[in-house]
């Protein structure tokens, strides 16, 4: 990142030096900082990604359907590469937790060996509003991560839906895992997943169970068609491959599919694909911060209860509401 000719303040140089040093307490606390929606932590975190050394590192999204053993499938994936030398960071975006408030430490208690591998980072999942709040909260704490010396960034989309396209529109590589299910392999699985996808696995084709190894290869010739189909005469095709994370079986041959997905893109479309995915990140930013800025507006506040009401008891059309915040807003000093 650009550095700024204006030093930092003193609360944020320490955290600048604490984080560039990969020390886990500022680690931990610039990205409570970068999460929070606080208008004067907002400034703070600006202040902060601004001075962060730049870091590099490999950009994983990883999603799958429901019951896949995607926990147990990251820990694998993560407890190898830290064997390897890898310094690995975990992230979580999961719309969910607007409405229910997640699980505070679930990602934690689920990969309890990666929890407390030294080399290894896991962030629980933010609950920040809004899909769009929960991805800039993401992406920036990816930027202090790369900045702690994290060169292995897994993020984990915990939602289904947008969050998947949200989470792919920030990495280099989309993993997408899947399980076999016996004559019908690809019920569930939405076209779009496989448009975004670059990588497929079908987890659990669990070594020493040839049934579930043969159904797994099964799924695997599945999407393997279905994917010429969707993606068609594309540069990359989707490797699809199985593996068990719960027997470490096959997790080294997904990891060399997503090393090969990035040697296909090169620098220069790795560079391509992050300025594209920043110039989007700008936007959503430039939305998220109007929201905020919407939402904390005297003026906006003053007549918010009285819409609402309004149009709670039907005595107002929702446009008109819309047309009178707004006004309100535009309106304001």
């Amino acid at each position: 990142m650009p550095t700024s000719e204006k030093p930092p303040s003193a609360p944020v140089q320490e955290l600048v030096e604490g984080v560039a040093a990969g020390r886990r307490a500022a680690v931990s606390r610039a990205i409570t900082l970068v999460e929070s929606t606080a208008p004067k932590h907002r400034a703070q975190a600006r202040e902060l990604l601004t001075h962060l050394p730049a870091g590099d590192a490999v950009r994983v999204g990883i999603s799958g359907v429901p019951g896949v053993g995607k926990s147990t499938f990251i820990e694998a994936l993560g407890t190898r590469l830290t064997s390897q030398g890898h310094k690995v960071g975990v992230l979580a975006v999961d719309p969910s937790s607007v409405r229910t408030g997640g699980s505070v430490l679930g990602d934690k208690t689920r990969m309890s060996r990666l929890a407390v591998d030294p080399n290894a980072f896991i962030r629980p999942s933010p609950s920040a509003g809004t899909l769009g709040g929960v991805a800039r909260a993401t992406v920036q704490a990816m930027a202090v991560l790369e900045a702690a010396g994290y060169d292995v960034i897994l993020v984990e989309t915990v939602g289904v839906g947008q969050s998947e396209v949200t989470v792919a529109g920030m990495v280099d590589t989309f993993l997408f895992l899947t399980i076999a299910r016996t004559g019908d392999q690809l019920q569930g699985i939405k076209k779009g997943i496989l448009e975004i996808s670059d990588v497929i696995a079908v987890n659990k084709a669990d070594p020493g169970d040839s049934d579930r190894q043969r159904e797994a290869r099964g799924a695997a010739r599945e999407l393997s068609g279905a994917l010429r189909l969707v993606r068609g005469m594309e540069s990359w095709t989707p490797p699809v491959v199985t593996a068990s994370g719960l027997n470490d079986d096959g997790v080294d041959g997904v990891w060399e599919q997503v090393v090969a997905h990035r040697d296909h893109l090169g620098e220069a479309g790795l560079a391509e694909k992050r300025a594209r995915q920043q110039l989007d990140f700008t936007w959503a930013l430039v939305r998220d911060e109007l929201e905020q800025r919407l939402r904390h507006s005297p003026a906006v506040r003053a007549i918010r209860e009285t819409l609402s009401a309004e149009v709670l008891a039907g005595e107002m059309p929702a446009t008109v509401a819309a047309d009178r915040l707004l006004e309100a807003f535009d309106t304001a000093d």
